[in-house]
């Protein structure tokens, strides 16, 4: 799902892919208010995040942490970016094109309790080892 939205949008389309036959076990929302929208429909679906759908959103705002549970998220770099972008400003106001037109800013990957590594556990081999290993003594 690709979408511009706010939480209203993000829920209502939360919604509607979490009725499918196929679900996403992931979702990765564009903003954390996005996200928010994303845990409301997954708790609206009585699905536990991150054991049913993790949820991990961009920007990384106050509200990631406070969410329930915490967003993992990636953590845009607002006080750089607001640095630059005055920068640029300044450059085209004194009539100076920008050195480049394209910026790269670094990002940090913060890691929360609404993702998770899934874990599927092959009952079939564990039994098995058990077996092994008891045979083996």
């Amino acid at each position: 799902m690709v979408r511009s939205t706010d939480f209203e949008g993000a829920l209502r389309a939360s919604l509607k892919i979490l009725r499918c036959d196929d679900p996403p076990t992931a979702v990765f929302a564009a903003s954390d208010a996005q996200a928010l929208g994303v845990l409301e429909a997954a708790r609206q679906h009585g699905l536990s995040v991150p054991e049913d759908l993790a949820v991990m959103s961009f920007d990384d705002t106050l509200v990631a942490a406070m969410a329930c549970p915490p967003l993992s998220a990636v953590r845009q770099p607002f006080e750089e970016l607001g640095r630059e972008a005055t920068r640029v400003l300044v450059q085209l106001a004194e009539g100076r094109p920008p050195a480049s037109p394209r910026m790269e800013l670094v990002t940090e990957l913060v890691l929360r309790t609404s993702t998770s590594v899934r874990r599927h556990v092959n009952t079939q081999r564990a039994v098995l080892s058990r077996n092994t290993f008891e045979t083996n003594r």
